[in-house]
């Protein structure tokens, strides 16, 4: 069995490269499309912290939260819910905490390691990046952390490249 890293490299770069996300990283997003991306991960973070988290300092709708205040206060909104957003959100809600941890994996390792570079890129304060005792939250995930999660992580990258893929059509589309 191949490590957990190498494992789901593959879906890892092919999530990196999706014109979305590279847009994120360039600094190229529109405050409304940040915006829309927010709320589909409000959704992610609302239905994975209903079912637990390893550590408290992990929780994100808080802050994600914020972030959307900082921009609906300048005028801007998000209500949408992708459909591609509703299936992972569906599917989240389905699973077990145990069943739940590599997707905790995916999804907040993500937002500590790549979001950090991120959050100087994005058109908010970026306060779903910041973390307290970060060290602390990363050793409560590498704790639990297997291996055998690869299948289910892939299939948590398979959702987040479909996500990324309908944000950019929404993009594209006049959001």
């Amino acid at each position: 069995m191949l490590p957990l890293k190498e494992a789901t490299s593959e879906k890892h770069k092919q999530a990196e490269k999706m014109p979305f996300n590279a847009r994120m990283f360039r600094g190229l997003l529109r405050k409304s499309e940040y915006l829309l991306y927010l709320n589909q991960q409000l959704q992610i973070f609302q239905a994975i912290e209903s079912i637990g988290l390893p550590h408290s300092g992990l929780k994100r709708t808080e802050y994600v939260l914020q972030d959307m205040e900082e921009l609906k206060s300048q005028g801007y909104h998000a209500d949408t819910i992708l459909g591609s957003t509703k299936a992972y959100v569906d599917y989240l809600g389905s699973l077990s905490y145990e069943e739940a941890l590599p997707h905790i994996y995916l999804n907040y390792l993500a937002i500590m390691f790549g979001g950090q570079m991120m959050k100087k890129m994005v058109p908010s304060t970026g306060r779903m990046y910041d973390f307290d005792n970060m060290q602390e939250s990363i050793q409560s995930i590498r704790i639990v952390q297997k291996d055998e999660w690869a299948d289910e992580v892939n299939k948590g990258f398979d959702s987040n490249i479909l996500i990324f893929d309908e944000l950019e059509t929404e993009c594209n589309n006049g959001q």
